[in-house]
């Protein structure tokens, strides 16, 4: 009887993606969603902040009691920034690189414990035909970042910004389309760099992979507002494209983004936005609250521009300090507390942001069925707004199209028959 192996997945699409990546390369183990039924568990890490890697640590711990004789086999970018401590402390038995992901299937095999980190130039050449409990599939297209942001550890733990060849990535896509799926999100690192090595572009890609098969929606991951140029902008009102952009702010003060050490301006970030939101797109952000010389002057500011730009959606979160980083060592820090005030404030105000935004487009809604529980099924339209749907006959994994629906605090509601 073959071996059972669980993954467990912290983290971003990228490390999603990465942990099909792991599966499909296994051939002498068997998959299991069971983690008290594993005889090996691959703790795919992250460690974008101090308590990403704290949350890591503490899984290791907790797994450790609840499945005692499994070995525990760490991945990811916290094996890059961690690995070595937690494996001298033999709180694990081994360690793989991004660039051993791969070769999964021979660490698997090993008797004794091992430490093999690879290196920081690898790119992936396996095809993923298959994601296994999805129903839209992640592409990594590109791996690393050139950028050097005050706060951010990962351009030291993924490398330099390195595209993925275009011929995997699209048979990749082929294979997929082939086996159902219709929506495709794009991720990587850094993904808006994408061809910058390889004399291309992201748009370019977009382009071929559009002309794929089966290909119905295709999502971007997170855009630097630098890496929207004119070649981008001629895609926007393409049928394939959804109607949702993530663009990475960070912050709306220009004095944050200079602290930051960051590319973007405001001036520009807000022309840009309504530029986009003129062709009918949902427009969501990172946002950074609290990072070090962040004053109440500053933020009174920051909070006043996120009303004048069209931000449907956030992905905030507090500065967290992060090892080894320019911004761990910044005087300024600012007090836990306003942070979180901060926060609930920003996170408030998008929220009635997206509630106007879902008021003006309520109709024609595409949405793929991603679950369901008994009847009620949930997914996401191409606005990316979260949608729950009531229907009596089995949905999943479905392309329904909705023209009325409820619109709720949180998310919009609908009956289909």
């Amino acid at each position: 009887m073959k071996k059972k192996v669980y993954f467990k997945t912290f983290g971003c699409r990228t490390n999603q993606f990465d942990t099909q990546v792991m599966m499909a390369n296994i051939e002498d183990f068997s998959i299991t969603s069971s983690e008290i039924e594993a005889d090996i568990i691959v703790v795919n890490s992250c460690t974008v902040t101090n308590g990403a890697d704290s949350s890591v640590r503490g899984y290791l711990h907790s797994v450790k009691k609840r499945v005692p004789n499994a070995k525990v086999i760490l991945a990811g970018c916290g094996a890059i920034s961690k690995g070595e401590s937690l494996f001298e402390k033999k709180e694990i038995f081994g360690v793989i690189g991004h660039s051993q992901k791969e070769q999964i299937n021979h660490f698997l095999q090993k008797k004794e414990s091992f430490y093999d980190i690879g290196d920081l130039n690898h790119i992936d050449s396996t095809i993923v035909s298959e994601f296994i409990g999805k129903s839209r599939a992640f592409i990594k297209i590109q791996e690393g970042c050139d950028f050097k942001c005050s706060y951010c550890i990962i351009p030291q733990v993924r490398g330099k910004a390195r595209s993925l060849d275009e011929e995997i990535i699209l048979k990749q896509i082929e294979k997929l389309s082939t086996n159902g799926f219709g929506e495709f999100i794009l991720t990587g690192t850094n993904v808006g760099s994408y061809g910058s090595d390889k004399s291309s572009s992201i748009a370019k890609l977009l382009k071929k992979m559009s002309q794929i098969r089966g290909v119905r929606r295709i999502r971007i991951g997170s855009l630097e507002p630098i890496q929207i140029d004119d070649e981008f902008k001629e895609l926007l009102d393409e049928p394939w494209m959804a109607k949702h952009l993530h663009i990475a702010l960070q912050h709306t003060s220009d004095e944050m983004l200079r602290v930051m050490n960051r590319r973007n301006e405001y001036k520009n970030d807000l022309k840009l936005f309504e530029e986009i939101a003129s062709h009918g797109y949902a427009l969501g952000s990172d946002f950074i609250v609290g990072h070090p010389f962040e004053t109440k002057e500053l933020w009174d500011e920051a909070i006043k521009r996120v009303e004048q730009i069209p931000l449907t959606h956030i992905h905030p979160f507090t500065y967290s300090k992060r090892d080894n980083t320019p911004s761990a060592t910044m005087s300024h820090q600012v007090n836990g507390d306003i942070a979180k005030a901060r926060l609930a404030e920003l996170n408030l105000l998008i929220k009635e942001k997206n509630r106007a935004f879902r008021k003006n487009h309520n109709e024609n809604l595409t949405v793929l069925i991603e679950n369901h529980k008994d009847n009620i099924y949930h997914g996401y339209d191409q606005y990316f707004n979260k949608i729950e749907v009531t229907s009596d006959i089995d949905i999943t994994s479905e392309w329904i199209n909705l023209n009325r629906v409820e619109v709720g605090d949180e998310k919009n509601v609908a009956n289909f028959q």
